[in-house]
Parts: C-alpha cells; sequence; structure tokens
C-alpha cells in the first residue's frame, strides 16, 4: 500500500508543476461550461421552464458540476497505456514489483485529485457567481457524492484501462477509442442529462457503466437524488467496479500470455 501511496503523490506533484496547462485547462473549461449552460437554458426556456424535471437552476448546476468532474473523471480517455503496448514498453511494467492496474490506477487517483482541485472547482465557482447554482444543505448528500465521485473515478479508470488493453490485440486502437469516447461522452451523461433521452435511448444508458461516471455523481452531490435514492445509484456503481476490475483483469492476464508467446 506504500507503494500505490507514493505514486499517488508523485502524480499529484507531477501534475502540479504543469500551472500553465491548469491555467489554460480552466479557461477552456468554464468558456465551455458557458457554452453548454446557454444551450440547456435556451432548451429549458423553450420548454416552458422546465424540462423533465429541471429548471433553470438545475440545469446550471448540472453543468457546472459536469464541468468540475470532467478533468478528473478524463471523459476523454486516455492513451498511454495503448502507446506503451504498442512500443512493446509493458514489458519493463510488467517486471516492476506493483501490479501494472495497481499502479496506473494509484498515479489516477493523484492525478484526479489534483485536477479536480486545480482544474475542477475553479470553472463551477465561477459558474456559481454568473449563473448560479443550487447544491443540497443535507451533508448526507455531500457525502454521498464525494463516494460517488470517488467510484465514478474508478468505474472511468477502469473502462479506460479496458479500452487501451485492446492493443494487446490491436494494431491500431485509435478508431475503438474514438467510438467509446464517443458512446461514453453521449451515454454518461455529460452532454445532456440521461433523463433528457428517448426512452429507448434512456434504457440503453441504463444498461451501461457510462451514467456511473457522471450522471449518478452530479445526481447524488447536487441532491436532485435524495440520499436514500442515491444508495442503489451507488450500489450501481459499485457492481460495475467489481465487473469492469474483473473484466480488466483478465484482459490484463490474456494480454500477457499473448506477449509471452510472441517472445515478448
Amino acid at each position: 500500500m506504500l507503494a500505490y501511496r507514493r505514486i499517488a503523490a508523485a502524480s499529484f506533484r507531477q501534475y502540479s508543476t504543469y500551472r500553465m496547462a491548469t491555467a489554460a485547462g480552466v479557461f477552456t473549461n468554464t468558456i465551455f461550461g458557458f457554452i453548454r449552460a446557454s444551450i440547456m437554458l435556451a432548451a429549458i426556456g423553450t420548454a416552458g421552464g422546465e424540462l423533465n424535471g429541471y429548471d433553470a437552476l438545475q440545469a446550471a448546476t448540472y453543468v457546472w458540476l459536469g464541468q468540475a468532474l470532467l478533468a478528473p473523471i478524463e471523459v476523454f480517455g486516455t492513451r498511454e497505456l495503448a502507446l506503451r503496448i504498442r512500443q512493446g514498453d509493458v514489458a519493463i511494467d510488467l517486471l516492476r514489483p506493483v501490479d501494472l492496474l495497481g499502479q496506473l490506477y494509484a498515479a489516477k487517483l493523484g492525478r484526479s485529485a489534483y485536477l479536480l482541485l486545480a482544474r475542477g472547482i475553479p470553472p463551477m465557482l465561477i459558474g456559481a457567481v454568473v449563473t448560479g447554482i443550487a447544491l443540497p444543505p443535507d451533508p448526507l448528500s455531500h457525502l454521498l457524492g464525494a463516494v460517488a465521485v470517488m467510484l465514478a473515478i474508478t468505474v472511468a479508470f477502469l473502462a479506460d484501462a479496458m479500452v487501451n488493453l485492446a492493443a494487446f490485440w490491436l494494431v491500431e486502437n485509435r478508431g475503438l477509442t474514438t467510438v467509446y469516447t464517443a458512446v461514453m461522452n453521449l451515454l454518461s451523461g455529460f452532454l445532456i442529462p440521461i433523463v433528457w433521452f428517448p426512452d429507448w435511448l434512456l434504457a440503453i444508458a441504463r444498461a451501461t457503466p457510462f451514467p456511473s461516471m457522471v450522471q449518478t455523481p452530479i445526481d447524488a452531490l447536487s441532491g436532485r437524488v435524495a440520499p436514500l435514492d442515491a444508495l442503489p445509484l451507488i450500489g450501481v456503481q459499485v457492481v460495475w467496479v467489481v465487473v469492469l476490475g474483473g473484466a480488466s483483469v483478465l484482459m490484463l492476464r490474456a494480454g500477457v500470455r499473448s506477449l509471452e508467446v510472441q517472445g515478448g
């Protein structure tokens, strides 16, 4: 455990050195947030001030919480592991005395902690000043929201890891990554709340792990879902952590066997 804590701390320090990139990220997230907020508020205004349970203030809250989670969850995915697999550097990673997925997850937690503090919260505060946001007064909602965010980061990490691990068998996985990113952004609720979907698409979304990455933590943090109602959603997140975690381990083992057969 000490090794993983040190990896997480090192990852936090590493990303804290990129101050200009952080400032640029805050600016970009804020501008993108204003664009998303204007579109959603226009849609709600056209619908008469309320759309599927969202009024203007709730929609603004949804947007700015989503912007706060954008960087730490890394909704656009990562490419580092796939690149290391293609270049063969993963063989060195596998020789280290720590589990490959474990070290990647520890680095993810350190990176996400910094990105939440430095690139997630500032745009949310700016949005709160400009459009306003509504957060629940119940401390239990904040506690469950924090748990949901942690699980969302974990679910997103495991799903992204599986996409990267496909590089063991694919010569080029950029197409797979592009499709995954597009589907994830839609079905997770990042673009719009999934309750705005038609029934058939909503059913598809709920059958995937994607809402657990964005929709669930936002619902828990915003208080739109009461604490007792948030517990089953968090339970779904836990189920996806177990399922995707097991699938990731099996993919890694199969990939290592493939690498050994090829003489790696």
